[in-house]
């Protein structure tokens, strides 16, 4: 792909602009602050290449969305982005270490996995998350992609994981048909399981299945981060009315997105 800066007046007078990192100081700003989210407040076993970041082999074949504060030129938020010829190249993609993914796979059009999303604690709200929901989805635009995939955590409650208690408030339609399951590689070990939900649904995870994710099959427990994954699979082309109406229509104060062209 080749990548190139769209820059104008009206995002740098805006407090918050999503951008694709370009060097790799910004692309090391957005391990800082993963790493910060994820080891320091969340308590993640982080198997890093680098102290004090959030960096594995993963990081080195993605793009990396990113929200920038213009009034301090912070990353506030962040997450990567890795296309199906990124995966190809990597030689699968991250999800691929959690679940079994072949009937996913066998799908055709394009894929796009999206991980480690975060967003600094001073700056959590819909303003910031809003601008790089705007900023994927311009992403997606540019490289025409039909499907939009990851990992979506769930942490416990006092008690465990209450994955009976938990899937319960998922409604039907937002669980895939059955030839879209996938299993986990690591389920959720029963001494570590709970009949009560104490931790309900994570509102990323909530802004997925909003936009009309599916839920595919039963989750995974990430033993570093302590959290039940669930895989997700937004089906782009099923959902274009949805999508269009939440993604590229939104407008928000505050909130612009700053991509390269994707060619």
């Amino acid at each position: 792909m080749t990548l190139r800066n769209q820059n104008s007046r009206s995002s740098r007078s805006r407090r918050y602009v999503a951008e694709i990192a370009q060097d790799q100081a910004t692309i090391r700003a957005t391990q800082s602050l993963r790493y910060h989210i994820f080891a320091e407040e969340m308590g993640a076993h982080l198997h890093s290449k680098v102290e004090g970041l959030d960096y594995d082999e993963i990081d080195d074949y993605c793009d990396h969305l990113l929200v920038r504060d213009n009034q301090t030129g912070d990353v506030v938020a962040a997450t990567r982005l890795l296309t199906d010829t990124q995966a190809k190249r990597l030689g699968r993609f991250y999800s691929e270490g959690e679940f079994t993914l072949e009937g996913v796979l066998a799908l055709p059009g394009r894929f796009l996995e999206i991980g480690r999303t975060c967003v600094d604690p001073k700056h959590r709200g819909s303003v910031v998350l809003g601008t790089l929901w705007n900023g994927l989805a311009e992403y997606v635009r540019q490289g025409r992609f039909d499907y939009l995939m990851g990992c979506a955590s769930i942490p416990p409650g006092p008690s465990g994981f209450a994955v009976e208690a938990v899937y319960r408030r998922i409604e039907p339609k937002q669980f895939g048909p059955a030839e879209l399951a996938v299993k986990p590689l690591m389920p959720i070990p029963a001494d570590k399981r709970c009949t009560q939900d104490e931790s309900g649904i994570p509102p990323l995870l909530q802004a997925y299945l909003s936009l009309g994710a599916w839920i595919c099959g039963e989750p995974c427990w990430d033993e570093d981060f302590n959290v039940m994954d669930v895989f997700i699979l937004l089906d782009l082309s099923r959902m274009q009315e949805r999508y269009e109406k939440r993604f590229l229509q939104v407008k928000q104060e505050n909130s612009h997105a700053q991509l390269p062209s994707l060619g």
